[in-house]
């Protein structure tokens, strides 16, 4: 058994109130759930209104896979254009 995190920590430039956050946040998280079969919370930042930590996990069998689905979700926040990916990393456990 394999299990991947991915941390990654995102700025959301134009969220003037927690309310602007949260509404990008869960779109967010929702594309992420609805394109892959992964776990994914808001791990980080949660009282600040431009800025978030999500965690992303994901367990399999095969480590190349994970990797892999990991590796495309890290490319999805990069093309959100209302977020900009201030730091990230993948861990293997």
């Amino acid at each position: 058994m394999h299990i991947g995190v991915l941390q990654v920590e995102i700025t959301i430039t134009d969220a003037m109130s927690l309310k602007d956050k949260r509404r990008v946040v869960l779109s967010l998280k929702d594309r992420i759930r609805n394109g892959h079969n992964v776990s994914v919370a808001e791990v980080g930042g949660l009282d600040e209104h431009r800025r978030a930590v999500l965690g992303v996990a994901m367990v399999g069998n095969d480590q190349r896979h994970i990797q892999s689905e990991l590796d495309t979700i890290m490319d999805l926040f990069k093309t959100v254009v209302a977020v900009s990916v201030l730091d990230w990393q993948i861990d293997y456990l």
